[in-house]
This record gives structure tokens, C-alpha cells and sequence, in this order.
């Protein structure tokens, strides 16, 4: 591996104190990466502070045309980057390619929304004055980065600080810092100051994440991850009243009703379920189907998780690659032995395969009760979990019934009908009849536990603002 050091003020810091990360599909070691201390974090905020002043200072359109390069340099090695991602996190050729297209994309829409931080400018009604309206760069932002999209989940953050003018310290999953770290070489190609962006990866998250918060520069924190670990750093952030963006854990739904278009339900579904291994917090978790089609969709369904071909994912016949370790794999395991204990049947998959890699097969289960915990939260891994409804109310109820309000999946051939679903589900982002919601044009985000704040779209960069109004008379 090219970069294994910590990345701080454009410059490659080793350390005595490193971590392995681990290739999923057979258990060797990729690397051993550098493991950054809070000498390192004061470093990064230092960098970070300093290259800021400059950056924030420059045009929107200059800041625009250095996103713009880094869209360009990226689609043209999105090959390398694919590769990378299935070595340390372990997704197949076509999940990885995906992505790296997807990280990429973020640096081209920033780029265009780096010009497009609008103000106004209105006369208030009473008193006569000007009101005028402007955003600011907020200051340094904290990033924090989850293992299951190494590069888009950077991407999604790095390019909407950048645009607004912020400067950004990253840390990196402790499973996949190897992308993140890959990219900054390319950065830099593409104009970016040293030290507006610096990576520290590191084996001892929680001191490393808290020291920096408590840091009166730091303003912003974004972080996508777990609702747990997301609980803990807003009450870290509560401390400087830091502006937080949150993109916390899912329970998404699918509600397949029986007027809809079973092939466009099939697809939908294995896209919301199977992208991405199913290690995506949009991952379709609980699947509700109309009792006088669940016979037949779930056959269709079986079907085509059982030809999905499992194993390395560099290999480019592989569909399926591993979960990205022993603990994850697991999980699922369990989850499945709780479900067919309570009940549940296994039409396709469910037995763990021996040898080495973390693999786990494509697996659907029918007639999954309520109480099964694979309902109850998420499985994060290539099982289907599938259970009957006849009534719309009682569906939408039973849709909403949980903590969780990231996404859900609607797939009905009466819009109307679809529509008023739509509107009645308490989630942040709905797709209907699609089983994709994920768009860097459109506001990314949740609702009740799911987080706060939105990535993508034109909020996006506004996470990393402040609104300033300016009262004045002539």
C-alpha cells in the first residue's frame, strides 16, 4: 500500500503505534497503518486552522474549480480506488465501482453548489431597516467516517466542507482507512491546500474524537455511524455547542403491495437489499408483502438470491463478496438462528460456510415474526426478512413502529395510493418504487433516532454554515 501513515498538513507522519487492517475475503493482513494521539489531533487542528483563513478567503468560484479537479482526477482512476475498497473492506467489483463512481460524484455537485450560497436582501415591515441574509463558513469540522463506504462516506463530507470554506480533520473507520488515505495525494493534485484536509486514522477513537471536540476551533461535527456513537458525541459536542450532522442508524422498511409490478418489486427490493452486501443503513430491513402476492414474490425473490455467486471480490464473476469481519458475520448468523427459532423458515442460504474470509450467503426468510431480532434492528448483512400484510393502515403502523427513521420502500401501481403512503411514514427519505434513494443532489438524512441534519443536495453545505444577518438602514 502506497500510504499507511497519518496524513497531517500535506505532509506523511509515521508512528511507533500502528493497527492492521485486514482483507475480509482471506484474513491476511493489507497493511499496518499508523495510529494517530492527540499530539497528532493538535497537529491536524493547527494545519487545519491555519489553511482555513486562506481557503475561506478565496472566491467561490476558485474553491468550485478545485472540487471540479478532484471530480475529474477521480472518475479517471475510479478503477484504482474500486480496487482498493474490496481489499479492505471486502464488496464485490460491481459495489465498489459503484461507489467510487458515487464518491466521485459529490466533488462534481459541491463544486457546482460552491457558487450558490445565496443570501437575500428584504426590507422588514415594520421597522423600515434592511435585512440582509449571508453564509458564512462555520469553522473547523470534525469527520468521522464509517467502514462500509470508505470513499463515498469521506467524499459526501470533505466536498460540502471544502465548498463552504471550512478546514477538516477525518477519522477514518479503524476497518477501511486505507481509500481515505489514498485520496489525498489526489487532493492535493487538484488544488487543495496543504492542511485544510488531514487524516488521522487511529485505534483509540474515543480520547482521539473527544480531545478534538473539546477544542474551541472546532465547530462542526459530522458523522455517520451507529445511533449508539452518535448518542455519545452530541453529548460530547453539547460541551462547545458545536453544530452536529448526523447520519445514525436504520430500520428501513419495504411495503410491496398487491397492485404492484412484481418484476419492478423484485429489482427494487434485491437493490435495496443486496447493495452493498447489505452493510448500508438504507438497507431494506424488514419486508412487509401483501399476503395475496407474498406466495409468489417470495419464490422470484429466492430465486435470484440464490444465484448471486458469493467470494472474493476481485474477482469480477463474484456478486457477492464478505462481510467486512468475523464480528459482523456473526451477527447475522445469530440473527438468523434467533428468527428460524421463533419461527421463521429459510427459503434460500442461512448456513454459515466453512474455510476462511467472512462470508455469509445470500439468505431469505419467510414468515419472520414480529418479535424475531432481525426486525428489531439491523442486520447489516444479505438476509431477507420477509412478513405478510392485508391491511394498509396496519402496515403503515407496523412500518413506523420503531426508533428508526432513516428510509423506506413503497412499490405500489396506484400513485395515488403510493403517494398517501409515502406521506404517512415517518421517515426522512422515501423511495418509491425504487429501491435506491441515495443521490448527492438530494438532502441525505433521517428522522426520530436516525440523526440530525442532512449530506447532499443543496443542505449539504449549509451544514458546514453559519447564517449571519445584518440590520441596516439607508
Amino acid at each position: 500500500m502506497d500510504h499507511t501513515d497519518l496524513y497531517i498538513n500535506g505532509a506523511w507522519v509515521p508512528t511507533d503505534d500502528r493497527f492492521d487492517v485486514v482483507n475480509p475475503a482471506n484474513e491476511a493482513v493489507l497493511a499496518s497503518v499508523a495510529s494517530a494521539g492527540i499530539e497528532h489531533a493538535d497537529a491536524a487542528l493547527d494545519a487545519a486552522e491555519a489553511a482555513m483563513a486562506d481557503w475561506a478567503a478565496r472566491t467561490p468560484r476558485e474553491r468550485s474549480e478545485v472540487l471540479r479537479k478532484a471530480w475529474e482526477l477521480m472518475t479517471e482512476r475510479r478503477d484504482h480506488f474500486a480496487h482498493l475498497m474490496t481489499l479492505e473492506n471486502g464488496k464485490a467489483g460491481v459495489d465498489a465501482r459503484g461507489e467510487a463512481t458515487y464518491a466521485a460524484e459529490f466533488f462534481r455537485w459541491f463544486a457546482e453548489e460552491a457558487v450558490r450560497a445565496d443570501g437575500l436582501i428584504t426590507h422588514a415591515p415594520v421597522s423600515g431597516a434592511r435585512i440582509m441574509v449571508q453564509h458564512k463558513p462555520a469553522g473547523l469540522a470534525v469527520l468521522i467516517t464509517p467502514w462500509n463506504y470508505p470513499a463515498a462516506m469521506g467524499t459526501r463530507k470533505i466536498a460540502p466542507a471544502l465548498a463552504a470554506g471550512c478546514g477538516v480533520i477525518i477519522k477514518p473507520a479503524s476497518e477501511t482507512p486505507l481509500t481515505m488515505l489514498a485520496l489525498m495525494p489526489l487532493l492535493e493534485e487538484a488544488g487543495v491546500p496543504k492542511g485544510l484536509v488531514n487524516v488521522l486514522p487511529t485505534k483509540r477513537t474515543g480520547p482521539l474524537v473527544d480531545h478534538m471536540l473539546h477544542d474551541p476551533r472546532v465547530r462542526v461535527v459530522s458523522f455517520t455511524g451507529s445511533t449508539g456513537v452518535g448518542r455519545t458525541l452530541l453529548k460530547s459536542a453539547a460541551d462547545q455547542v458545536l453544530k452536529p450532522a448526523m447520519e445514525l442508524g436504520g430500520n428501513a422498511p419495504v411495503v410491496v403491495f398487491e397492485d404492484a409490478d412484481m418484476d419492478t418489486a423484485i429489482e427494487g427490493t434485491m437493490l435495496a437489499k443486496m447493495r452493498n452486501l447489505g452493510e448500508a443503513c438504507t438497507a431494506a430491513n424488514r419486508i412487509y408483502v401483501h399476503a395475496d402476492i407474498a406466495e409468489a414474490f417470495t419464490k422470484r425473490l429466492a430465486e435470484r438470491m440464490s444465484a448471486l455467486k458469493v467470494g472474493d471480490g476481485t474477482d469480477p464473476s463474484v456478486d457477492v463478496g464478505p462481510l467486512v469481519n468475523a464480528a459482523t458475520r456473526d451477527k447475522v448468523a445469530d440473527f438468523v438462528a434467533d428468527a428460524v427459532a421463533k419461527g421463521a423458515k429459510v427459503e434460500c442460504g442461512g448456513k454459515l460456510p466453512e474455510g476462511t474470509g467472512y462470508f455469509y450467503p445470500p439468505t431469505v426468510l419467510s414468515n419472520v415474526p414480529e418479535h424475531a431480532e432481525c426486525v428489531q434492528d439491523e442486520i447489516f448483512g444479505p438476509v431477507a426478512a420477509i412478513q405478510t400484510f392485508t391491511d394498509q393502515d396496519d402496515v403503515i403502523r407496523r412500518a413506523n413502529d420503531t426508533e428508526y427513521g432513516l428510509v423506506a420502500y413503497v412499490f405500489s401501481g396506484d400513485f395515488k395510493r403510493a403517494l398517501q403512503v409515502c406521506e404517512r411514514l415517518d421517515y426522512g427519505m422515501v423511495g418509491l418504487n425504487r429501491g435506491l434513494v441515495s443521490d448527492p443532489a438530494a438532502p441525505f438524512g433521517g428522522t426520530k433516532q436516525s440523526g440530525l441534519g442532512r449530506e447532499g443536495g443543496h443542505e449539504g453545505m449549509l451544514e458546514f454554515m453559519e447564517t449571519q444577518y445584518i440590520s441596516a438602514s439607508w
